[in-house]
């Protein structure tokens, strides 16, 4: 059912609060032109309104005291982002001024803009698919240089398009279906159940598969990893730290217990931003209520980590306090670091690190000196982005969470297909199972999203986006 309030002419800011340059006052609908033609004085009126043209004037208000001198641009549908006719006031970017402004443009005719709808207008006028109304979003909310270039690839259709090629192949294995139904005594003749399985193999599970490979690479470079510290007291998590931020965060002493609550701090490493935890020195003798709330949470944020960075101390050696923390540490995505090796000769190894049992990669760094830190920042790559092509391609096209579920609820349809065409199931039950993966497929690009989840997609946006 279409909404009626789709027809209204709406505004909002659309720059953030504070004090800039510029902010810009954007209207959408068919009332655009009219409102801004009862507020607007052109400096020069015989070429007042051209079309995508900024015009230089005052705004003013109803009863016409000046608000501000604005530049004014009127942009006529549907050569414009919603399709609509489209209004820009850019005036002096007051926070105050703006807000005056819109109460006007409000008042002369238009309503507020709910979150996302200048989008959501541009997607239901069919100017852009849901995954690139999501990429705007994403591109808004970029963390990492790789990030944005995620989401500019899917503004440009990265992701659309590899769906697309999926949608047509399984179409021509319904039509193939179809034709079967329609003509059931050739049915056997029809269905070539062996071509079919290898088409849907190469056009369909591979890349399904793939982008969904993809989804958890782009995760990393949507939001980030949480990489926690973890150690026992005073074996240098908060100088490494320091040293992974190039800069003194945290409070380094040579007192064990120095921190006493989680440091939180985010970096770049490579293409991910990583968001470090440094964790209070976790040990089991008694000490104050402050230290153990301290290690409580510092065991909670180990629990939730995607990497842990587990320290021991090259100098002291590793304990039995160190073994049995490493107990809790060792099934879950972690590295080994040792540090504080520039008090060792080159010739002393590790005392008892080989107690820690197991054959995995360990690397030897001085987070005082610095010694080993690039080496480490490599290691936690490798640990974090398991391929680096698989990260380039994720760069490329990376499904979000919600694509995520949608394609795998797709591949479960297909993979059901292919066994009911290695079984020369009837043509009538394989088409069921194709309609099933369009329909997961379609929801990805808008094509069968239910209008609740469409409601739920553009509630996260800004409002004036």
């Amino acid at each position: 059912m279409v909404d009626p309030r789709q027809s209204d002419t709406i505004a909002a800011i659309a720059t953030p609060p504070g004090v800039g340059g510029i902010g810009i006052v954007r209207i959408s609908g068919p009332d655009a032109l009219s409102i801004l033609s009862r507020l607007f004085r052109p400096r020069h009126p015989s070429r007042f309104p051209r079309s995508h043209h900024l015009s230089y004037g005052t705004l003013v208000r109803a009863d016409g005291r000046l608000l501000d001198e604005v530049l004014a641009v009127y942009m006529k549908g549907p050569a414009t982002y919603t399709r609509e006719d489209v209004v820009e006031i850019h005036s002096h970017g007051s926070w105050l001024v703006l807000r005056m402004i819109l109460a006007e443009v409000l008042a002369t005719g238009a309503r507020p803009a709910e979150p996302g709808e200048f989008t959501k207008r541009a997607f239901l006028a069919g100017r852009i698919d849901l995954t690139r109304a999501e990429a705007v979003m994403e591109l808004l909310a970029a963390r990492s240089e790789a990030g944005a270039h995620l989401a500019v690839s899917q503004m440009q259709g990265a992701l659309a398009g590899r769906v697309e090629k999926v949608r047509e192949a399984l179409v021509r294995q319904r039509a193939v279906m179809e034709v079967a139904i329609d003509f059931p005594d050739e049915d056997v003749e029809i269905l070539d159940g062996t071509a079919l399985l290898q088409a849907l193999e190469q056009e369909v599970l591979e890349p399904l598969r793939d982008l969904i490979r993809m989804a958890d690479q782009g995760r990393l470079l949507r939001d980030g990893v949480q990489v926690v510290i973890a150690g026992r007291p005073n074996v240098g998590k908060s100088s490494l730290l320091n040293g992974l931020l190039r800069e003194e965060r945290a409070l380094v002493t040579s007192v064990p217990g120095t921190t006493r609550d989680t440091i939180e701090e985010t970096v770049l490493i490579g293409s991910v931003p990583v968001h470090l935890v440094d964790t209070a020195g976790i040990r089991d003798d008694d000490r104050d209520q402050v230290e153990r709330l301290g290690i409580e949470r510092a065991r909670s944020k180990m629990a939730q980590a995607d990497l842990i960075l587990f320290l021991v101390d090259a100098a002291a050696g590793v304990g039995r306090g160190d073994r049995e923390l490493y107990r809790d540490v060792q099934n879950r995505k972690h590295l080994l670091v040792v540090n504080k090796v520039d008090l060792l000769a080159r010739e002393d190894e590790v005392k008892g690190l080989d107690l820690l049992g197991g054959d995995r990669e360990i690397i030897h760094i001085s987070a005082r000196t610095g010694e080993g830190l690039e080496e480490l920042r490599q290691a936690m790559i490798r640990q974090i982005c398991t391929d680096g092509q698989e990260l380039a391609d994720a760069i490329a096209c990376a499904p979000n969470v919600r694509h995520k579920v949608s394609l795998q609820a797709a591949l479960h349809a297909c993979e059901r297909l292919a066994a009911a065409l290695t079984a020369g199931e009837p043509a009538d039950l394989l088409a069921i199972e194709v309609q099933e993966a369009l329909d997961h497929l379609g929801e990805i690009v808008g094509l069968t999203t239910p209008e609740d989840v469409l409601d739920r997609i553009f509630a996260e946006f800004c409002i004036g986006k």
